[in-house]
């Protein structure tokens, strides 16, 4: 893709299926020892920014984890450190990039912070204002146990949501797995141009989408 040997993943293991943290984040462990330096995760959520629209592409520069167990809790893994730095977990020269694709195709692109949390339920009207004043723009039930344990490998992370839903105050909005599906549908064709403008456009010979 560009130019570029990619690693894919058809789908993920989620945390409310019952897998473990371990489970769930093995892939990236399995990337890692394959040579991958550069993640690429994306997901549907339900947003709670009110600038906020169905359909937006959220570029995610930080998250919240609310999952009850941490993916890296046990025996540390090498070659990552025992109390691995979260201070930039996704990396700013990626958003930059995206940001710039973005503006040249005229794309609507968001920001904000991500809520990792377990699922499977959506999340209550209470639920959704307690992440908006937790400092959550979207909440969704993947992502970041992969995304931690890239940065405890040393892979660099991209991350973008989907917002399928709203669950914003003042617009209270019930919703079905379908039409989250749908939503996410519609807007894969927009985030697939951005990441794979980015992936032609970075300079490294191997990245994980």
């Amino acid at each position: 893709m560009g130019g570029k040997e990619i690693m894919a993943m058809d789908g993920r293991f989620h945390y409310y299926e019952g897998y473990a943290m371990k489970e769930i984040t093995f892939p990236i462990r399995v990337m890692h020892e394959l040579g991958i330096t550069t993640l690429f995760v994306s997901n549907a959520s339900g947003g709670m920014n009110p600038l906020f629209k169905i359909g937006d592409l959220m570029v995610i520069t930080d998250h919240i984890n609310l999952f009850p167990e941490h993916p890296l809790r046990g025996k540390n893994v090498p070659p990552g450190p025992r109390f691995p730095d979260m201070h930039e977990t996704y990396d700013k020269d990626l958003i930059r990039e995206a940001d710039r694709i973005a503006i040249e195709k005229g794309i609507r692109l968001t920001h904000g912070v991500y809520v990792g949390v377990q699922g499977p339920t959506f999340e209550t009207p209470a639920e959704y204002a307690m992440y908006h004043t937790l400092g959550g723009d979207a909440v969704g039930m993947s992502t970041v146990p992969e995304v931690i344990v890239a940065r405890h490998c040393g892979i660099r992370v991209f991350g973008m949501s989907v917002i399928t839903d709203l669950g914003i105050s003042d617009h209270p909005v019930e919703v079905s797995h379908e039409e989250v599906q749908e939503a996410a549908h519609r807007a894969e064709p927009l985030m697939t141009e951005i990441m794979r403008e980015m992936i032609h456009r970075l300079s490294f010979e191997q990245v994980d989408q």
